[in-house]
């Protein structure tokens, strides 16, 4: 075979493999390329919004493909801006949801409104009682998120949280109880529930009271204190100093009180407020 045709034949095959290296390396670059972005949440019944710029390169647009719950959407990513519309979905409200939003590395798009995934507080208060002064009950409808629910007892001239329920998020009825039987005082007592959704705005239950007549007054036998804050019985407080700063609070009978400076202090109990007790 003549020289030039040999030479021809080299660099033909050298060619072809440094096209395929490319192609290979293009297919490989592609894969690697990627990323995604996920929302999880609870359907609200609202559709996300996205803002879709184009890629570093300058070339189509970020987002590649949506997926909903794991399924591939329909929605026209190929575009600055598009809905991400849940219509086309089984999804009813208060169902969980994921979305994963799959783009190129060289450019984020963004997600105009993802709070319309998270839960928002939408419940009606159907009922709400207390049981033999001990268990707080209440019902709703219309729960669209798997909110807490804070209980409340007012005592002290304020709102005091006493605890805390899961709530269940269903739209139909949904029944909840709490134990506040270690909370009642020897006054009138009064408790709620509420939740706080994204918003930052408390929705609250209507208010429950009791008033249990075999509950004795809590009492502060000596108010002289050196070691210890003693109560006559067990009892939810709070201590103050005379700046009007919270040194202590919890429930008990007998509070230790000796890493506290000597002075004065001011102790709410029972259903007292402020009373004055001195540290010697």
């Amino acid at each position: 075979m003549p020289e030039s045709n040999v030479i021809a034949l080299v660099m033909k095959r050298t060619f072809i493999l440094t096209t395929l290296f490319l192609c290979l390396t293009v297919v490989s670059f592609s894969q690697g390329n990627e990323t995604n972005i996920v929302l999880d949440g609870h359907y609200q019944g609202k559709n996300l919004y996205v803002q879709n710029p184009f890629s570093g390169s300058g070339v189509g647009f970020c987002v590649i493909a949506v997926y909903v719950n794991e399924d591939v959407t329909t929605d026209q990513v190929n575009s600055s801006a598009f809905e991400i519309d849940f219509s086309n979905t089984d999804l009813k409200p208060g169902d969980p949801v994921s979305v994963k939003i799959l783009h190129k590395l060289d450019c984020t798009p963004k997600v105009l409104n993802p709070e319309v995934l998270r839960p928002k507080s939408t419940f009606e208060n159907e009922s709400i009682t207390i049981e033999n002064n001990q268990v707080l009950k209440w019902s709703t409808t219309n729960e669209q998120g798997e909110l807490t629910y804070v209980i409340e007892q007012y005592r002290w001239n304020k709102w005091v949280k006493v605890g805390e329920v899961d709530g269940k998020g269903k739209a139909s009825s949904n029944s909840y109880k709490f134990n506040v039987g270690s909370h009642i005082h020897s006054k009138e007592n009064k408790f709620r529930a509420k939740q706080i959704d994204y918003t930052g705005k408390p929705r609250f239950t209507k208010t429950a009271t009791c008033i249990n007549p075999d509950q004795v007054a809590v009492t502060i036998p000596n108010p002289k204190m050196k070691h210890t804050l003693d109560f006559s019985a067990e009892t939810l407080y709070e201590i103050y100093d005379t700046y009007g700063n919270l040194v202590k609070k919890g429930f008990g009978k007998s509070i230790s009180v000796d890493n506290l400076d000597k002075g004065l202090f001011y102790v709410n109990y029972d259903s007292k407020t402020g009373e004055v007790v001195n540290k010697k």
